[in-house]
């Protein structure tokens, strides 16, 4: 089994989430979601205009993680909602974590991102996580639950801030 594989868990539920294979929305609610224009705000490798060709090749590369990976994007829901996709995918050796919401979700992101490490803590053999925050957004939310800046990346020309977070080391961030 590869790092970070699970054998047959691919859809948690915790109380008001849940977490869904991408397959299974609609093209037309992932096309909706990922066009909104306070989404892009946050997305700056966000370019071009999407259509459903977009989505199917999206759906397509985050359904190939999992294949290769054992690990990858979720839909998520909140309270039978869509409310957003994000998870882990493997970049090199760093397994990176996104989320992105839904602009009528964006204040569920702590509750999602508490469910979505607890549970990798308790399924997966990941031990560090990394986020690549634009140079744009604040910072907190990451340092509360104890990640660690380690520099400026640069991906497809723009510029990040590469942080770490050893699983398990939360400090403000917990499940309800």
């Amino acid at each position: 089994m590869r790092l970070g594989q699970v054998q047959t868990i691919t859809q948690p539920s915790f109380g008001r989430i849940s977490f869904h294979r991408l397959e299974e929305i609609p093209r037309a609610v992932l096309l909706d979601h990922m066009r909104d224009p306070r989404i892009a705000k946050h997305l700056p490798l966000l370019t071009g205009e999407w259509d459903l060709a977009t989505v199917d090749g999206f759906v397509a590369a985050k359904a190939k993680c999992w294949d290769d990976d054992g690990l990858g994007h979720w839909a998520i829901h909140y309270d039978g909602e869509y409310a957003g996709w994000g998870g882990f995918q493997k970049e090199g050796r760093d397994w990176d974590f996104g989320l992105v919401l839904h602009p009528d979700h964006f204040s569920k992101g702590r509750e999602i991102a508490a469910a979505s490490f607890d549970w990798l803590a308790r399924e997966t053999t990941v031990n560090e996580v990394t986020f690549l925050l634009p140079l744009s957004r604040s910072p907190r939310a990451l340092m509360r639950m104890g990640a660690q800046p380690t520099g400026i990346v640069e991906h497809a020309g723009v510029q990040f801030t590469r942080w770490a977070w050893q699983v398990g080391a939360r400090q403000e961030l917990h499940c309800k």
